[in-house]
């Protein structure tokens, strides 16, 4: 899908950009797979702000996504490819040949029409999915799983793809977006194929309105406030951060500081790190 610009009718309009929702079907999302959102504002259980700047975005409902992709050797019909607020992936509706409707994540290509299909003896076409065992080399794939049968964890947002690059024994070995060479079980899900909406990076919001209605509120820095509510603040002028390294308003090294643990159980399965890591 392409980038739709703006005329530069006000200043906000000047540089604004979406992308073109035109191939997307025109319908109300499957009201069986809806579920609630309640709003935190950036705040936990207890009611304490957690997460800053966070709050007053639109009402949303979510969709309720398939990503186990466990209903083998039973062929879908896409019925519609869909928008979901939740995400930067755009979402496709199947009607399953018994019945049962499920979304899942639009690859690129998928079409209103085609036929999917999940498991072993699938095809390797986008929409399919399978065991990463039964997908040969090369193949751009998302969705993935980490743990089998939990569902797929990594690749899941706009234009992401990762390839699998071997196999070997119990795993097999996944590049993954960030550059970074991960072991996977070969028992493993994984769908066939790039997610959508490619475009969503190029997408330029224009104005600080168009942020509010996603729940992001105003975010002002450290070293213009006082030093009562941040280490950075004070002082005459445009004054440094005046300390080793940036801090958080509680002090704590922010901006590039390492936050892995150093024995993180994870990182046995990394072949090689990502660019810069």
């Amino acid at each position: 899908m392409a980038v739709k610009k703006y005329k530069p009718t006000s200043p906000g309009r000047r540089f604004m950009s979406q992308v073109d929702y035109s191939e997307l079907s025109k319908v109300a999302p499957e009201r069986s797979l809806l579920e609630p959102i309640k709003k935190t504002g950036g705040r936990n259980v207890n009611g304490r702000i957690t997460v800053r700047f966070r709050g007053g975005e639109n009402k949303r409902q979510y969709r309720i996504i398939d990503f186990k992709r466990n209903k083998d050797g039973i062929p879908a019909k896409v019925a519609t490819l869909e928008y979901d607020p939740n995400r930067t992936a755009f979402i496709a509706l199947l009607h399953y040949a018994d019945g049962e409707k499920r979304y899942i994540l639009a690859p690129v290509g998928l079409k209103v029409g085609d036929t999917v299909l999940s498991g072993p003896g699938s095809d390797i076409i986008p929409g399919n999915a399978m065991p990463i065992a039964n997908i040969p080399l090369g193949t751009l794939i998302h969705n993935i799983e980490l743990k089998p049968g939990r569902g797929g964890q990594m690749v899941r947002s706009a234009g992401m793809s990762a390839q699998l690059m071997a196999k070997e024994g119990r795993y097999a070995q996944v590049r993954l977006p960030s550059g970074e060479v991960r072991y996977v079980p070969m028992t493993a899900r994984a769908s066939i194929g790039q997610v959508a909406n490619i475009d969503h990076e190029n997408v330029n919001y224009g104005k600080a309105g168009r942020r509010r209605h996603l729940g992001f509120r105003p975010h002002n820095r450290g070293v213009v406030m006082n030093p009562v509510d941040h280490p950075h603040g004070g002082g005459e002028g445009k004054s440094p951060v005046g300390m080793p390294g940036p801090v958080t308003p509680w002090g704590k090294p922010t901006l590039g500081k390492k936050t892995r643990k150093k024995k993180n159980p994870s990182d046995r399965f990394i072949v090689k790190r990502a660019k810069g890591k």
